[in-house]
């Protein structure tokens, strides 16, 4: 039913219930904002899944917060249920294929997924002030550090390198 100017989102109703057109959302305004909102059980995560889904078979690369791993059935090919059938017909999807997404876990503990990684030169001094909860003052002496580091072609990578930065800023300071 889309092509490759536009993701299928659904269809819209006629007073009577039966399904009219279908409901598409042309990629060229994909960049637009987007808000979905609703009840339990009104369809947001499929929503959300349909818009990540399309995005990705146009070569679109999709980050999505899951904090449930609710959306983490794209990465497996789904298989053929009645409800799905029926309402794939009711839409009318046309035709309507499975087909599993590239994905990535991302894992804040490197635990079950793929480790977040950052370092501290990549953060900068304002994310990290505002990271550390640093007073105006401490936030001053963040920056003179970054500047130092850059001025001087240091790469901070981990907390161990901007403390000895720090101790070495102090040095030379007495």
């Amino acid at each position: 039913m889309a092509d490759d100017t536009s993701i299928f989102m659904g269809a819209s109703r006629k007073p009577d219930d039966s399904y009219q057109r279908p409901e598409q959302l042309l990629l060229q305004y994909g960049n637009r904002h987007g808000l979905v909102t609703g009840a339990t059980g009104t369809g947001k995560t499929v929503t959300l899944q349909i818009l990540a889904e399309g995005f990705s078979n146009a070569g679109v690369p999709v980050f999505c917060a899951d904090i449930k791993g609710d959306l983490s059935g794209i990465a497996m090919m789904g298989t053929a249920q009645d409800f799905l059938v029926k309402r794939a017909e009711q839409v009318k999807l046309d035709p309507y294929e499975f087909q599993e997404f590239p994905v990535i876990f991302w894992d804040l503990f490197g635990e079950q997924g793929h480790p977040i990684r950052a370092t501290i030169s990549e953060m900068g001094p304002l994310l990290l002030s505002r990271l550390m909860n640093l007073s105006e003052a401490q936030e001053g002496i963040m920056n003179i550090a970054f500047r130092i580091a850059d001025e001087e072609g240091l790469l901070l990578l981990d907390l161990k390198d901007l403390q000895s930065l720090l101790a070495n800023i102090a040095d030379r300071a007495e």
